[in-house]
């Protein structure tokens, strides 16, 4: 299973990016998907996070401004970031829950992250 992340960029602040994550391989359903993201010297943080059914939570930080959307049909993740601020900056990594076959539990996977890059 691999999960491929696309999307980040430089921006100026108050701009606009869209990133995507495309789950590919074997694949039997994915259950939770979501980013999360890394700033220098500091943890890795939830994003936001959308549900098989469309249930999504996001952080304080974003709500508001970032819109979480999901394609099941592709087991493409989207991350809408709207009015982008200097502190978003940050590595960007898209993660799934998802099941292999019908009989393995689900198991949590992680895209190779993405650059975004906000200019003041």
């Amino acid at each position: 299973v691999q999960l491929q992340a696309s999307g980040g960029g430089l921006v100026q602040a108050g701009g606009s990016l869209r990133l995507s994550c495309a789950a590919s391989g074997s694949i039997f359903g994915i259950k939770n998907m979501g980013w999360y993201r890394q700033a220098p010297g500091k943890q890795r943080e939830l994003v936001a996070s959308i549900t098989s059914d469309g249930n999504t939570n996001y952080a304080d930080s974003v709500k508001g401004r970032f819109t979480i959307s999901r394609d099941n049909a592709k087991n493409t993740v989207y991350l809408q970031m709207d009015s982008l601020k200097p502190e978003d900056a940050a590595i960007y990594y898209c993660t799934a829950v998802l099941f292999r076959t019908s009989v393995i539990g689900a198991g949590s996977y992680w895209g190779q992250g993405t650059q975004v890059t906000v200019s003041s």
